[in-house]
Parts: C-alpha cells; sequence; structure tokens
C-alpha cells in the first residue's frame, strides 16, 4: 500500500509540474529547459508567471519539489535572468525578471499576507473605512490591523494621514484582478467589481 500512496505523490507531482512548465515554456525569459532535463525549471518559472511574489517555501510546497531541488533551481534561474528576488522580512520573494516596477513588487509582497490583502479589499471596496471597520469585516483585532497598517504606511502602500487610505488603488486593483486566480475568493470578488470599483468621480 505504500508503495501506491507512493506512486500517487510521484504523479501528482510530475503533472503538477507539467502544467506549469507550459506556462514556462511559454516565456521568452526561460531558456534553462534545453540545458536540464528536468521538468522543475520551467515548471518554478510557469509558476512565478502565475504568482509572482510567492515566497522561497510556497514555490517549493506548491510544486512539489525538494528543498534542494528549489534552491538549485531558483538560484539557475536568477543567474540566467529569468527571475529576480527580493528580501520581505523573513522571506525571500521571487517575481519573472524584469516585469514588475519596484512598487508592484513590494504591493505583490503585502498582497501575498492574507490580513494585509484583506485590508487593501476592504478599502477598495469601502474608502475611507476605519480600523475598527476593517478589524470587524476580517476577523482579527484592532492592534493588529494598526500594526500592519503601520507597516504598510512605512511601505508606500497606505496613507494614515486622515483615516486609512490606499496609496495608488489602481495599481493595486491592476495586482488583484490580473492575479486574482492565486489570492483567492475576496480578490475574485473585487475582480468581478472592478469596473466600479476605478469610476473615480473626478471633482
Amino acid at each position: 500500500m505504500a508503495g501506491d500512496r507512493s506512486g500517487d505523490v510521484d504523479e501528482s507531482k510530475r503533472a503538477t509540474l507539467r502544467r506549469f512548465a507550459a506556462l514556462g515554456a511559454a516565456s521568452p525569459l526561460v531558456g534553462l529547459a534545453s540545458a536540464s532535463s528536468s521538468d522543475a525549471p520551467d515548471a518554478i518559472a510557469g509558476y512565478l508567471t502565475a504568482t509572482p511574489g510567492a515566497h522561497f517555501s510556497k514555490v517549493r510546497d506548491d510544486l512539489q519539489l525538494g528543498t534542494g531541488e528549489t534552491q538549485h533551481h531558483l538560484r539557475r534561474l536568477e543567474n540566467e535572468g529569468a527571475v529576480e528576488s527580493r528580501k520581505d522580512g523573513d522571506y525571500r520573494r521571487y517575481f519573472p525578471a524584469n516585469r514588475f516596477s519596484e512598487f508592484e513588487q513590494v504591493a505583490l509582497g503585502y498582497l501575498r499576507k492574507q490580513t494585509p490583502r484583506g485590508m487593501v479589499v476592504t478599502l477598495l471596496e469601502n474608502p475611507g473605512a476605519s480600523a475598527v471597520t476593517i478589524a470587524e469585516a476580517l476577523d482579527v483585532s484592532r492592534p493588529t490591523i494598526s500594526k500592519h497598517a503601520a507597516d504598510m504606511a512605512e511601505a508606500g502602500l497606505l496613507s494614515r494621514e486622515d483615516g486609512y487610505a490606499i496609496e495608488r488603488p489602481e495599481t493595486l486593483l491592476m495586482l488583484l484582478v490580473q492575479y486574482a486566480d492565486s489570492f483567492g475568493p475576496e480578490a475574485a470578488r473585487v475582480a468581478a467589481r472592478a469596473d466600479d470599483l476605478v469610476a473615480y468621480d473626478p471633482e
């Protein structure tokens, strides 16, 4: 029985790698596959095309790769100029190379975190929402919201001058919509309302 389960895991891993490798192979930035007998390099590149800003452990776990294997291929992809990364606290986040500005990379890093993403979604749907309103909407404490708000303000994503307000809301909305499938149901909800959310009053 153990052997059968192992076979199922291996087949699942191969299917996952093939699915993301198809995305990676379509990228003009990736030329590593020809130098490797593994689907992993193209799979990683494809995965990051669909999930930019993913941190190392998420790349490894979602693609069912080993730690050393993931490190090896990410390092080669960075050396080849197909992938770039930035430090984000305790994480290192990865992106397709030359695709995102520094602001967009920082924004994607925060959007990959559940509570900051929820704060962005809440403020896009309800501009001017208070810390209490946001905390209730996300079912977290007000101090939790205040801590994340301070971090996001320091990163240039949030203004706290007169309540909370998203900086460059069109950019954050665009990222949420473009990568909604990788963010979860709240992003899908925002994507469905995107036209309404960008209808700003010219006054």
